[in-house]
């Protein structure tokens, strides 16, 4: 199996053409195979690049832990531009299909390559039962949650998964790693959740950190961007239009008055090489 690996804001996948590749074993396992940094290539992930009937292409994108998500903000960067630069579309417009519909991404092309992606990830979800989670509240704004002995308030998001926003006076390896894990798994939320950490910088500036379902912490989760932007404009914390820095990098985000979530940032390919247990 060719494989290629690529990143977005640190938020590294193992890609896989499927419009060349036929994958015959069983995808959950192949994941975790391929995203252990030790055994494996080493990834937050696996995402496959697969035909489309309803657009150019289509992202299926599974946890480091082997489970299937509907979405990854940074990892559809990454898929557009591999369409791109790899000819599969040659288009400065791109729809993919994804878990959560198929979405709009702007490319900027420089030199033949696609250096960065503006996509529209479409109008935050916002009914607790669709989040999900049993919070209260359409959508649950600064509700208490207990976890790992502490209670703080969240503001929950769905981009199409489940994000947990928790705005803190300072980031810190406890709230991401010892609360982060509890709130993943917290029995508010049926699909578990992926937990973002926030410290506001001004109301056009925030630093986070993610927990993310299936995967742990990440250098930069885009649909975890996305929410909490949409988050903070809830709670009264920022403004429409803000700039994420993550540990991987920066995000340029927006949640326009007609209600979609636009996202800006880089997509990196690092290497391709073959994998040699794919059957």
């Amino acid at each position: 199996m060719k494989f290629t690996k690529m990143h977005g804001a640190g938020n590294d996948y193992v890609y896989v053409d499927c419009f060349a590749e036929s994958l015959s074993r069983d995808l959950a396992q192949l994941a975790i195979a391929v995203s252990d940094r030790h055994r494996g290539i080493g990834a937050d992930g696996l995402i496959l690049i697969c035909p489309s009937e309803r657009g150019d292409a289509r992202m299926r994108m599974f946890n480091a832990d082997g489970s299937e998500s509907e979405m990854c903000g940074n990892g559809i960067r990454c898929v557009a531009k591999y369409v791109y630069d790899h000819g599969i579309a040659r288009k400065d417009r791109l729809q993919i299909e994804t878990g959560r519909g198929v979405l709009s991404l702007d490319l900027e092309v420089a030199r033949g390559k696609v250096e960065r992606v503006r996509v529209n990830m479409g109008s935050p979800i916002l009914e607790s039962a669709r989040i999900p989670t049993t919070l209260p509240g359409d959508p649950p704004i600064r509700q208490k949650l207990s976890a790992a002995g502490r209670d703080f308030e969240v503001t929950c998001v769905s981009m199409g998964n489940p994000h947990c926003v928790t705005f803190v006076d300072q980031l810190d390896d406890a709230w991401v790693h010892v609360v982060g894990p509890e709130v993943e798994r917290h029995p508010a939320f049926p699909r578990r959740v992926n937990a973002e950490f926030i410290q506001v910088i001004s109301p056009r500036e925030f630093q986070m950190r993610v927990w993310e379902r299936g995967s742990g912490e990440t250098q930069a989760c885009g649909t975890g961007a996305c929410a909490a932007a949409v988050a903070g404009v809830l709670a009264g914390f920022t403004e429409r239009r803000s700039l994420a820095h993550l540990p991987g990098g920066d995000l340029e985000l927006e949640w326009a008055e007609s209600g979609e979530v636009y996202m800006t940032g880089g997509a990196v390919e690092v290497f391709s090489g073959h994998w040699p247990d794919a059957g």
